[in-house]
């Protein structure tokens, strides 16, 4: 086995510090599940991406993705940055397609005109699961720290999938997004509920300032992640929400915005989304994101 290669990359940003830090090894050929946990344990990134060769004809490149606790089928600024990783090993630009636990998505990295790295992960078209009942809203609501009243009613709470979901909990105001203080614990007993393992609260609450058309925060206690920076997996199925609910204008075929996310300690980065519509309803969800060399760890 050769002398493994990890990374921290930070994905979802162009500022080192900022984004979603993300554990990357990029020739983990040799190592099992456990070891894999360890290193993710070790590393303590909300995920860390493994690479591995393919098994088979429809893909080019394998990756696995572990959160300090246990595998998960797929992970978008894990995805960013691996595919970063492999640019900076010499991988040329272009389109690979990954296997994942979420099946089989497409990777196109690209350079930009400054000359840094952009990577659009094409994910799985959305699936919709039926909005929470009025009683499990209220329960969900409490436990993140909200009062009810603050709730956006122009859209459902829902769990939303483009691979691997999040309960999508859309709120009236920036600042009460920016106040939130979950109960983590609480948060973690709901989860088998509402049929989801995070829960990405968002608003259409901003400006004309700001290059973002929404704003989030994403928690995850169960899967031993009480808050994510930025995340892919939320904001991607943020996309196709958005656009079955006409929280968003659209009059062509596809539907594109960024959107921000900041946890409470301040640490965050944007995801640019794109949406395929059709006949007015969203059948394909694209993300893109860029990255910097946090460190190489070895």
């Amino acid at each position: 086995m050769d002398p493994l290669r990890i990374y921290r990359i930070d994905a979802f940003t162009t500022q080192q510090g900022q984004g979603n830090p993300a554990g990357v090894v990029t020739h983990a050929t040799g190592l099992d599940d456990a070891g894999m946990l360890a290193i993710a344990h070790r590393l303590g990134h909300s995920e860390t991406a493994f690479v591995l060769p393919p098994n088979g004809d429809d893909h080019d490149l394998h990756i696995r993705y572990f959160t300090p606790t246990t595998e998960v089928p797929v992970c978008g600024h894990a995805t960013v940055g691996a595919h970063f990783a492999l640019a900076l090993e010499g991988a040329a630009p272009g389109v690979r397609r990954q296997l994942t636990g979420a099946g089989v998505q497409t990777v196109t990295t690209a350079r930009t005109d400054d000359g840094s790295i952009a990577v659009r992960i094409q994910q799985n078209p959305p699936t919709f699961a039926p909005p929470l009942s009025s009683e499990l809203v209220q329960e969900v609501a409490g436990a993140i720290g909200l009062d009810v009243d603050e709730l956006d009613s122009r859209g459902p709470v829902q769990f939303v999938s483009t691979g691997h979901g999040k309960l999508l909990i859309p709120i009236k105001r920036l600042q009460c997004l920016r106040e939130l203080k979950p109960d983590m614990a609480r948060l973690a007993q709901l989860e088998t509920h509402v049929g989801s393992k995070g829960y990405f609260v968002f608003t259409l609450d901003t400006d004309a300032s700001c290059d973002a058309y929404t704003h989030g925060r994403m928690f995850a206690p169960g899967i031993g992640v009480d808050e994510d920076p930025v995340t892919g997996n939320a904001n991607g199925p943020l996309g196709a929400y958005l656009v079955r609910h006409r929280l968003i204008a659209f009059d062509s075929d596809e539907v594109r915005f960024r959107g921000r996310q900041q946890t409470g300690a301040g640490r965050g980065g944007f995801v640019d989304v794109s949406v395929q519509v059709d006949s007015g309803e969203p059948v394909g969800v694209a993300i893109e994101g860029q990255a910097v060399l946090g460190e190489r760890v070895q």
